[in-house]
C-alpha cells in the first residue's frame, strides 16, 4: 500500500515575520521523545544525527557540508542544537568545518530550563589519533570533552592535556561507539546530536545505536566524487546490514530544501 505524505512548508518570509515563533514551532516538531524523571530510562541516551546531502547523494561540496546548506538548513541546524545536551562530532569534521564552542541561544532558554538542561549543549570531539591542533579554541572549554581510546599516541595526548583538554578513553585499541554513547549519558547529556562526519556516523549505525536521522536534502545535483553521509572504514559491502527506519515527518522551505525525520523502528520513546 502507498501513502501520500503531505509536506509542511516553512517559508523564509514567515520566519522573518515571526522571529522566534518559527524557531519554537520547529523545536516542538523536533522535540526529543519524553523520558522518565527517574530510573534507568532517565539517563538513557537518545541518539539523533543531523546530516545534509545533495539530491544525488553527495555529502559535501568543495570539501565541506556547509556548501550544500541554505537559510532553512541553518535554521533547522540551530533548532537541533538548541534542543541537544551534547553535540557529538568527529574531531576532523569539527576542525575542517570550523566548529566553535556552542553558545547559549536565547530563543531556547526557557525550553532548556523547563527540560532541566544547561544553557548550551556541550561539545564532544571523537578522535582515535588525537590529531587535533592544541590551539583549537574549544579544547580548553570546561564543556568540551575529547572521546578517544587508551592506545592513542601518548605525545599527542600529553599535548592536548597541556592545552587544557579533557580526555576520556572509550575503549582500548579503538573508540567504541557503544562506550562513547554511554559516556554521554553518564555525564548527564542523554540528548545526543551527532553531526558526523561520515565515519563516525557509519560506526554508530553499524552498532545499531542511531535512533533518529534528520536529513536535509539540498535541491542541487552535485556530481563529482563527493562521499556519502555515511562510510565505514574496514567494512566491505558484503558485511553491511540494512537498518530499518520509518519516516516521521517531511518539511520543505521556499528555497526547495526538504527536511526529513527518520526514526528507528520501535524507537518513538525512551525505554
Amino acid at each position: 500500500m502507498f501513502h501520500l505524505q503531505k509536506a509542511t512548508q516553512v517559508t523564509s518570509a514567515e520566519s522573518d515575520q515571526t522571529g522566534n515563533d518559527i524557531l519554537l514551532r520547529l523545536a516542538e516538531h523536533y522535540r526529543y521523545p519524553p523520558r522518565p524523571s527517574e530510573g534507568p530510562g532517565a539517563a538513557a541516551p537518545f541518539v539523533r544525527a543531523n546530516m545534509v546531502a545533495s539530491i544525488d547523494g553527495a555529502a559535501t561540496h568543495d570539501g565541506m557540508s556547509g556548501g550544500l546548506g541554505g537559510d532553512g538548513d541553518k535554521t533547522v541546524f540551530r533548532v537541533l542544537r538548541g534542543l541537544a545536551d551534547v553535540i557529538l562530532v568527529g574531531a576532523g569534521t569539527a576542525t575542517t568545518e570550523g566548529y566553535r564552542q556552542p553558545q547559549p541561544d536565547e530563543a531556547f532558554a526557557d525550553l532548556r530550563e523547563e527540560n532541566g538542561q544547561t544553557p548550551a549543549p556541550a561539545l564532544a570531539l571523537v578522535s582515535r589519533s588525537l590529531s587535533i591542533p592544541p590551539d583549537y579554541p574549544p579544547l580548553s572549554h570546561p564543556d568540551t570533552v575529547v572521546l578517544t581510546c587508551a592506545s592513542a599516541p601518548a605525545d599527542r595526548r600529553a599535548a592536548l592535556v597541556d592545552a587544557g583538554a579533557t580526555l576520556i578513553d572509550c575503549g582500548e585499541d579503538d573508540v567504541e561507539t557503544s562506550t562513547l554513547i554511554e559516556t554521554c549519558g553518564k555525564r548527564g547529556r542523554p540528548r545526543v546530536l551527532c553531526e558526523g562526519g561520515p565515519s563516525l556516523l557509519g560506526s554508530i549505525i553499524a552498532d545499531d545505536l542511531l535512533d533518529e536521522l534528520c536529513l536535509t536534502t539540498s535541491p542541487h545535483l552535485a556530481g563529482g566524487r563527493a562521499g556519502r553521509i555515511v562510510t565505514r572504514t574496514g567494512d566491505g559491502e558484503d558485511t553491511a546490514t540494512l537498518k530499518g527506519m520509518s519516516p516521521a515527518a517531511i518539511i520543505t522551505d521556499d528555497d526547495g530544501y526538504v527536511f526529513t525525520r527518520w526514526l528507528r523502528h520501535g524507537r518513538s520513546s525512551i525505554h
